[in-house]
């Protein structure tokens, strides 16, 4: 039987249009909704990208020159200041985001098989996709308080943390640079690591009309979890990629500047033109984990072996789910 939390309590629910699903499938709802307190949650999460716009757009065109560098002062003190992930107003901002966020959607986790995550393994969870912001991550959070895993950690781009406000709140909500050094050193430590491998170069393929994955080249996430051992678990996100509407300007020109400065500077705006995004329900898939013995040095076939593994696990979990959750036409390009 399959099971269903709404805020902290699990009740049966029938999962597939037969009304059968096994003992070890999970789904967890989010419920919490306050117009008020929603609004605040989502504005603090999503809104610095567009806040700091304005703060700079205002001081460079309306506010008195010494306004305007008190403005921008603020700003780069607030890109300096450094992080504290353990910091006790962070955790409990967190824990509010994470509550009111996966209520507002609503988001709604579905676990293919609970029993086959232990506490205390690190694993690698190869999330998809992308889109404008992976924004259904939130669920899986260790704050969110829905997965069986106590240590959790999203590997996000560097530009993230050169952010003002931005990079504050989403240290505070489990988001570190993804580098190389960070992804070992967090594995070693024991929290499982998040990460989105079609990142910036998927972006610059999406459409309007399906679902993209960039997977075929990004091999080095699945290196590392071979290297620690760690399991890889495909997640997909169906409804993230409707929250948004956005515009991206075309050519070549913009393409280099994506990848040289690690974010693909795209139009996007939610409801009311706001960074509050579309009220589009969300299902966050996670499927089996795939256990990997501990190798080292893999070489390059042990390593693309794997990875067509994953990337099978990927196609086959989103092929399962999406006439379950309301997507059966449509289509996932794998690149």
């Amino acid at each position: 039987m399959e099971i269903e939390k709404i805020n902290g309590e699990i009740t049966p629910v029938d999962s597939t249009s037969s009304g059968v699903a096994t003992a070890a499938e999970m789904k967890l709802v989010g419920k919490e909704y306050s117009l008020f307190n929603t609004t605040i949650a989502l504005a603090m999460w999503l809104g610095a990208i567009h806040f700091n716009v304005f703060l700079v757009l205002t001081a460079l065109f309306i506010l008195p020159a010494r306004f305007a560098l008190l403005v921008l002062g603020v700003q780069v003190v607030f890109m300096l200041i450094p992080l504290n992930d353990k910091n006790e107003f962070g955790r409990k901002l967190s824990r509010f985001i994470c509550k009111y966020a996966c209520g507002y959607f609503p988001i709604t986790l579905h676990v293919e098989d609970i029993k086959a995550f232990d506490p205390n393994q690190a694993y690698v969870f190869g999330y998809e996709p992308h889109s404008v912001l992976p924004i259904g991550v939130v669920v899986l959070a260790d704050h969110a308080g829905f997965m069986p895993l106590r240590k959790i950690k999203v590997l996000a781009s560097s530009a993230v943390f050169y952010t003002p406000f931005l990079r504050q709140v989403w240290t505070w909500l489990g988001l570190v640079p993804a580098s190389r050094k960070e992804f070992y050193s967090r594995l070693s430590a024991g929290y499982s690591c998040i990460v989105i491998p079609g990142g910036v170069q998927e972006m610059l393929h999406m459409d309007h009309h399906s679902e993209v994955a960039f997977l075929k080249s990004r091999k080095g996430f699945v290196r590392i979890a071979m290297e620690t051992g760690s399991p890889l678990v495909p997640v997909f996100c169906f409804g993230q990629s409707h929250a948004y509407k956005w515009w991206r300007p075309e050519g070549k020109i913009f393409v280099k500047i994506s990848r040289a400065i690690k974010f693909s500077p795209l139009i996007f705006w939610g409801r009311y033109g706001t960074p509050i995004p579309f009220r589009v329900p969300m299902h966050v898939v996670v499927g089996r984990p795939i256990h990997l013995k501990k190798n080292t040095e893999p070489t390059l076939d042990e390593i693309n072996e794997v990875h067509g593994q994953f990337v099978a696990a990927m196609e086959e979990l989103f092929n399962k789910y999406k006439t379950r959750v309301g997507y059966d036409k449509l289509p996932l390009r794998v690149l």
